[in-house]
């Protein structure tokens, strides 16, 4: 049998007339940049969050990128983030020629760890930027308690997590901003790049919004420098077709979660630890195993979809060896890239799908 990590085609063929209609009416209208389309993903996005306003932009990562710039950080700054992560939340920091500064996680959700936090502040310091790492929220009452004590800013990598909830609390409402990708594997995933910037201070809604159009206002007139950081119509047309979709989606997910928790019961898998603060979405299902490597090639044989997120925490990448890190500095992040292993978790799995994954996972880890 084959089962694949993640089947795109199985989710679109519910929804393919919709998604259809949708882009023929932006391909009919011929406003191929920004309009209504966009307009309404931003409306309905920002209710969905429980924000106030909501700007659509070109990828998860340019949302980042775009905050950044926003907030004014650059050269000389410093972001404090998680090095277990994928490589956007600190690539975009030293984009904006700011130091990203890593902080280890917490071994159980492999988020951030606010007890760690504070010893890295400096003077120099600007910005916290949490990851809501798998679905799971970042322990965000300790994260912004300690961003007030030190008049620092807080921007919500929620990259993996728009839906998530945090003692009631929706991902990217808590934070200056927040940050969702609709990367075509997320949960709301479009049919190319795409992301979109959550926040509750019109005056950053507003920044952000020139921002992404080149700084530009009016028209070719530009009081600081921007970037190209649109949404495409045809992306919010197809996101607004999976938009009313998302939450029983999210919930097949954590349905398939705990299907997979009572099989591995008992077993050496390691299961995803939920905090009790949390709803998550499950945006992957990641287990952890101590003979990882040797499993993920026997599932693979088996035609078992699977993947690592991720195999090398940024502080030791070769692009960031300029920071001065080096291996040990973060014992959890540098141990969780040893040991983590995503399996399919998408709503469309079959019980038959699910059991095969299952023995698959229990036979190689005897």
């Amino acid at each position: 049998m084959q089962v694949p990590l993640l089947d795109l085609k199985a989710q679109y063929a519910t929804i393919k007339s919709d998604v259809l209609k949708q882009i023929n009416e932006v391909l009919d209208s011929q406003i191929c940049i920004g309009g209504p389309k966009v307009a309404e993903l931003e409306q309905k996005v920002a209710q969905y969050s429980d924000c106030k306003f909501a700007v659509g932009v070109s990828s998860g990562t340019d949302a980042i990128l775009g905050c950044l710039m926003s907030m004014g950080i650059g050269v000389g700054d410093e972001v404090i983030t998680t090095p277990f992560t994928f490589f956007a939340t600190a690539g975009c920091i030293s984009r904006v020629c700011a130091k990203p500064v890593f902080v280890d996680i917490d071994p159980k959700t492999y988020n951030i760890n606010p007890a760690l936090i504070e010893k890295a502040i400096t003077k120099k310091t600007k910005a916290i930027m949490p990851v809501h790492l798998y679905g799971q929220m970042a322990d965000m009452d300790a994260i912004m308690a300690i961003a007030k004590k030190h008049n620092l800013a807080v921007i919500e990598d929620a990259a993996q997590s728009i839906g998530s909830v945090y003692k009631g609390k929706k991902a990217g409402s808590i934070g200056d901003f927040g940050c969702f990708s609709f990367f075509p594997s997320k949960n709301l995933g479009g049919i190319g790049d795409g992301g979109m910037v959550v926040c509750n201070d019109e005056k950053l809604a507003a920044k952000m919004k020139l921002m992404r159009d080149h700084g530009q206002n009016p028209t070719y007139y530009y009081n600081f420098v921007g970037g190209n950081f649109r949404l495409d119509p045809i992306q919010a047309a197809a996101l607004l077709v999976k938009l009313p979709h998302l939450e029983s989606w999210s919930a097949a997910r954590r349905k398939n979660a705990e299907y997979y928790n009572k099989k591995f019961a008992g077993s050496k898998v390691g299961v995803p630890f939920v905090s009790p603060d949390c709803i998550t979405v499950y945006n992957q299902y990641v287990i952890r195993i101590a003979n990882r490597d040797a499993v993920l090639k026997s599932l693979r044989e088996k035609g078992v979809g699977c993947a690592i997120y991720y195999p090398l925490p940024l502080h030791i990448q070769e692009c960031f060896k300029y920071l001065g890190y080096k291996q040990g500095d973060f014992p959890q992040s540098e141990k969780a890239a040893g040991e983590v292993l995503a399996l399919p978790i998408y709503p469309e799995l079959t019980d038959e799908m699910k059991n095969y994954v299952v023995q698959s996972v229990l036979e190689a880890t005897k």
